[in-house]
């Protein structure tokens, strides 16, 4: 049995969009789905309480109806849930090492104070070892297509697996995307100096994955803005952009370099961060 797709989950409302997002792909991957909410029990115990007025309760109701709302959309899957007693950054992190992916909800472009804005969803992207996936509530309805940044300078192999896989299993386009000039901090994704040769470079990138999967058409995209700003408008009309993250140096704010933060904030579909191996 292979490792599960794992969502976290909390009271906002990108949860279920991200919960639902990730049981289609669970489906498509034929994996299990597990829903794991980590809270912060009151520490020492708090005195009995009716259990309307529970924390637990709520967390554990919030739990069992969205895997009831799943199961009903969703014929099939395979999904349980898990409440964590646990500080978040640790509950999750612990979680995606044993997940094929984690995905989590993102407030979305624009709004102040969203999930990513914060040291948690900073610290999860920063630091899992498997892709994270972020999804906006408000993401364009779903197509094949799948595009993927990509560094000239060094390619990032198990972006390019994983972008690669998605286009194969949804049976789409692979848009490969080169962008612009480098600026500093946007070395772990699409973005090179545009030079001659560039068009080699990235045939050159593509042409083990493309004979590894000779079913998925693949169309390479170059663009002349910023890396940040490339990557983003060159998305528009896939569902699913997916971008490299080189290790993250240690620290108590992580930096993640400004084409993943500005994708995660703006681009019009889900958004697969994938590490390095």
């Amino acid at each position: 049995m292979g490792a599960p797709i794992t969502v976290g989950v909390d009271g906002f409302a990108e949860s279920p969009p991200a919960a639902h997002w990730a049981a289609r792909e669970a489906l498509l991957r034929d994996l299990r789905l597990r829903l794991i909410h980590a809270w912060n029990p009151p520490s020492p115990p708090a005195p009995a309480l009716p259990h309307e007025d529970d924390q637990s309760y709520w967390s554990q109701r919030l739990l069992t109806d969205l895997v009831g709302e799943l199961r009903d959309t969703h014929p099939g899957l395979r999904v349980s849930a898990e409440l964590v007693p646990r500080e978040t950054v640790p509950a999750l992190l612990d979680a995606a090492r044993d997940a094929e992916m984690l995905v989590l909800g993102s407030r979305g472009r624009g709004t102040p104070g969203g999930f990513l804005l914060g040291s948690t969803g900073r610290q999860i992207l920063a630091h899992g070892v498997h892709p994270v996936i972020m999804v906006h509530a408000d993401d364009k309805p779903l197509t094949a297509d799948v595009a993927v940044g990509v560094s000239l300078r060094r390619p990032n192999e198990e972006a390019l697996r994983f972008a690669f896989d998605a286009a194969a299993r949804r049976g789409g386009v692979l848009r490969a995307v080169h962008a612009g000039t480098n600026g500093p901090g946007d070395e772990e994704a699409a973005g090179d100096e545009e030079e001659p040769g560039a068009e080699s470079a990235l045939e050159a990138a593509l042409r083990p994955w493309r004979e590894r999967y000779p079913g998925v058409p693949v169309a390479e995209a170059f663009t002349a803005e910023r890396p940040a700003l490339g990557v983003v408008h060159t998305a528009p009309g896939s569902g699913l952009l997916v971008l490299g993250r080189d290790e993250t140096e240690p620290g108590p704010v992580p930096h993640l370099g400004s084409v993943i933060h500005a994708a995660v904030h703006h681009a019009p579909c889900p958004v697969a961060v994938v590490p390095r191996g």
